[in-house]
């Protein structure tokens, strides 16, 4: 995937205004519209600067672009960092693709696809985001944010204070982020991609209308040990070599506290054992899968080497005598 440089394409720096942004997308839309200019590049040029305005008019999905930060260039290969988005907080979610800004659905790069297309926010009772007209007494508009949790938090339950930032823009048409702080219970068995709702805490309404809710996705922070998929856990456990070949009982770390497994004798590397229950609570609570590693101890003293060439004439083994040639 490549980095699109919404700033670049538009001729603009990364303080434009939000009337500097309207002004040159107008400008070169008027140059590029293929009914105007019949150069070969005019129709990608005219869609480029569409996805570039669609993106850097909204105050939402331009403060989620400036996150990315002004290292990248135009073209340069790209993947988003997990959990990009964490800590803002949106109105209408991080993006949304589609209408507007003279690029018809569907016509949008992966860039944008991938940062913007899928993440819609609903909205209620009719109020409009940044600008807009609202009528009297209506519903607050409903808010998203993704948070990130500890995996322990998920089988014991937490409470945490979180920060969000939301995106505003200000008289003189800048935008910027302000911070809000919240106390959040993180509920026992929750699940990475589970939506938590927080009544009342959205946007206010209009007159005497409620405000709207706000939607926490959860998920979970890398973990040096574990990996997680839906209720499941899963981690690589070392094993000398004589407790994969004899047999053992280990002590095997899990989220909630460690419990003692026994190793089948002739365990070879990459085995699955499961820890029937031992996963992230729920009803069913999901498993714990222990991938087996065979740990070789290194052979740096003298007596580690005898023990080895003891080994290698104890135990006529091949390791490689499967292979066919």
């Amino acid at each position: 995937m490549k980095y699109k440089d919404y700033y670049d394409i538009l001729g603009l720096q990364r303080s434009a205004t939000q009337d500097d942004i309207k002004g040159a997308y107008r400008k070169l839309a008027r140059k590029y519209h293929p009914d105007v200019n019949k150069a070969a590049d005019a129709e990608d040029r005219f869609k480029e600067l569409g996805e570039a305005y669609q993106v850097l008019k909204d105050p939402e999905k331009r403060a989620a672009y400036d996150r990315m930060g002004s290292n990248w260039r135009n073209g340069q290969d790209f993947q988003p960092p997990p959990n990009w988005n964490e800590g803002y907080e949106f109105g209408r979610g991080a993006g949304g693709g589609g209408g507007g800004g003279g690029a018809a659905q569907g016509d949008f790069s992966d860039f944008f696809e991938t940062m913007f297309g899928g993440s819609g926010g609903g909205r209620r009772g009719g109020g409009a985001g940044f600008g807009g007209r609202r009528p009297m007494n209506a519903a607050g508009q409903d808010h998203h944010a993704k948070v990130v949790v500890d995996l322990e938090d998920s089988y014991r339950g937490a409470q945490r204070t979180i920060t969000l930032r939301v995106p505003v823009v200000d008289g003189q048409g800048r935008s910027s982020t302000q911070e809000r702080t919240l106390d959040v219970r993180i509920p026992k068995g929750v699940r990475e991609g589970q939506k938590m709702r927080l009544s009342g805490q959205g946007a206010p309404g209009t007159g005497q209308g409620p405000a709207g809710d706000l939607f926490l996705e959860i998920a979970f922070a890398p973990h040096r040990i574990y990996r997680v998929e839906g209720r499941d856990v899963s981690l690589d456990l070392p094993l000398a070599p004589w407790e994969a070949a004899l047999g053992a009982t280990v002590s095997v770390p899990t989220p909630d506290g460690s419990v003692q497994m026994t190793i089948p004798p002739d365990s070879p590397a990459g085995r699955k054992l499961r820890l029937k229950g031992k996963g992230i609570p729920g009803t069913p609570p999901g498993d714990l899968y222990v991938q087996l590693q065979i740990a070789l101890p290194p052979s740096t003293s003298s007596d580690a080497r005898n023990a080895y060439l003891a080994m290698e004439k104890a135990i006529k083994f091949d390791p490689r005598a499967h292979w066919t040639v």
